[in-house]
């Protein structure tokens, strides 16, 4: 088996994950309800924005971040964002944890 066929195959096996699955229909379901939406994308807007301003500064944007956490603290409210929110945070933890094992099997040719 060649790397790209190992890939393809960890491909699939993420898009059968359950957390996959769970992050996918949390994102479905919300997409169904406008209003829901358009508070998500606007949250996920000044998250974005957010991030950068950090990124380029190496400081929190106070407004963005107080903005953030305002629509955030109104989308937790509503069940279907919180869905959203948990399935999302479990679909990055498997993420992040594939991204290190994959950082951990070339980390001695990464460091100097």
């Amino acid at each position: 088996m060649n790397i790209y066929d190992t890939a393809n195959q960890l491909a699939q096996e993420i898009k059968q994950s359950e957390e996959y699955k769970n992050y996918k229909l949390a994102k479905q379901t919300l997409n169904l309800n406008t209003t829901i939406k358009e508070k998500m994308d606007r949250f996920e807007q000044v998250r974005y924005e957010s991030q950068i301003v950090a990124m380029q500064t190496g400081k929190q944007d106070e407004e963005k971040y107080k903005e953030m956490q305002e629509i955030y603290a109104e989308l937790i409210k509503i069940e279907e964002a919180k869905r959203y929110f948990e399935a999302e945070t479990k679909f990055n933890i498997v993420i992040a944890d594939v991204n290190k094992i994959i950082g951990e099997a070339i980390r001695d040719i990464l460091q100097k």
